[in-house]
């Protein structure tokens, strides 16, 4: 399987399913991170907040703690939550890691965005 192929992570809870995608490199450097930090069981808590340039920003941290109101999503023994908030206005969307030359970023391929800034992290709905 190659870096960029992706497969649908998978919800888990009684909620309805939800639709979120982790390419491997995403969880490989998730991974690799927590591994670093001492902790492989943390999980990337991924929000959507107001702010930054075009009116909403994407957050990223790690995290131990599963809310009641989070989402789980699991590729290759990785998880990433999401909060039922946030959720809405990334279904659909794909968490990708990106190593360039300008540098290394989890970028959000995100289609309920109608536009986001050059930076990436921001976007309009």
């Amino acid at each position: 399987m190659s870096d960029m192929a992706t497969i649908p992570a998978v919800s888990s809870g009684s909620r309805p399913s939800r639709s979120l995608t982790m390419t491997v490199a995403a969880a490989r450097r998730i991974a690799e991170l927590a591994r670093s930090q001492g902790n492989p069981d943390l999980k990337l808590r991924v929000t959507v907040s107001g702010g930054g340039c075009s009116g909403f920003q994407y957050g990223f941290s790690f995290d131990e703690t599963v809310n009641d109101d989070d989402l789980t999503f699991e590729r290759d023994g990785v998880v990433v939550v999401v909060d039922e908030i946030s959720m809405d206005l990334l279904e659909g969307a794909e968490i990708d890691y990106v190593d360039e030359l300008i540098g290394s970023s989890f970028q959000i391929r995100n289609p309920n965005a109608t536009s986001s800034c050059g930076c990436g992290t921001s976007f309009a709905i």
